[in-house]
């Protein structure tokens, strides 16, 4: 298959390829981290009137939406 990639995204990726395995380990934990952090602020605009248990709720279920059943 022959992606063709955007100038941006390829420079991302040889960038990552520079990276030793530990600290392409440690972005990967940190690009999670912010993709929750995000997903957990689309909750609360999108509920506002919901309690930080409800959101919570909320969060944990969308996760376990986004979870690959394969594992």
């Amino acid at each position: 298959m022959n992606l063709k990639l955007r100038p941006n995204h390829q420079a991302y990726l040889m960038a990552i390829s520079r990276m030793s395995p530990s600290d392409r380990a440690a972005k990967a934990f940190e690009l999670s981290d912010m993709t929750k952090e995000l997903f957990r602020e689309g909750l609360r605009r999108r509920f506002p009137d919901v309690s930080e248990a409800e959101l919570h709720q909320l969060f944990l279920q969308g996760l376990e939406k986004c979870h690959n059943q394969n594992y």
